[in-house]
């Protein structure tokens, strides 16, 4: 290689880096403070999506935690009211004082039992004459009743539990059928046009 031919390479190369345009330093640290900005923005909006899932985590937790308790308690409760359904009101009349102690001794146990178990967001509830929902009971048997509306609940076996807004047991009941539709009204009853 001779001095003029790196001489020329020299000139070339020059030029070739004169014609690129030199990276503007402003241009450079704007878009960097772009990218930070949206790297920024994009951590606080998931910081802010972990809080809310975290509230919601914790409210779960002190709304349904006890939910496997709760349930195991039921059978305490159904327990108590079927040994009080067992008495006729002949039978507690007639019944001595000892034995009418007793009797009201277990009233105030359930009511006790059930009033602790609503503290804690378990509460029962009865459909009796309610539509049947299947979302909370369940129908364990046609009761034909042409005197009440199809789908009505007609007979409560066992009561249903909630908790908080969820179902904690469906509660067991006797579904009519043979009657009207629900909601359909009697042909004396429609309004006059």
């Amino acid at each position: 290689m001779t001095a003029n031919s790196r001489e020329a390479q020299d000139i070339a190369r020059a030029a070739a880096e004169a014609a690129e345009p030199a990276a503007d330093p402003a241009v450079e640290l704007a878009r960097e403070n772009a990218d930070l900005k949206d790297k920024l923005l994009r951590t606080l909006a998931e910081m802010e999506n972990l809080r809310r899932r975290t509230n919601r985590e914790v409210a779960d937790a002190r709304n349904y935690g006890i939910t496997r308790f709760g349930g195991d308690l039921l059978g305490v409760a159904d327990n108590m009211r079927r040994a009080l359904d067992t008495l006729s009101a002949d039978l507690r009349d007639q019944a001595d004082p000892v034995v009418k102690s007793h009797i009201e001794g277990v009233e105030l146990t359930e009511r006790e039992l059930l009033k602790v178990m609503e503290k804690h967001g378990i509460r029962r509830f009865d459909p009796q004459g309610q539509k049947f929902d299947p979302n909370l009971h369940q129908a364990v048997v046609e009761i034909p009743d042409p005197s009440v509306p199809a789908g009505t609940v007609v007979q409560v076996m066992q009561a249903g539990y909630m908790i908080a807004d969820r179902v904690l047991r469906p509660a067991m009941v006797g579904v009519a059928k043979g009657g009207p539709k629900a909601g359909d009204a009697p042909a004396n009853d429609k309004p006059a046009a």
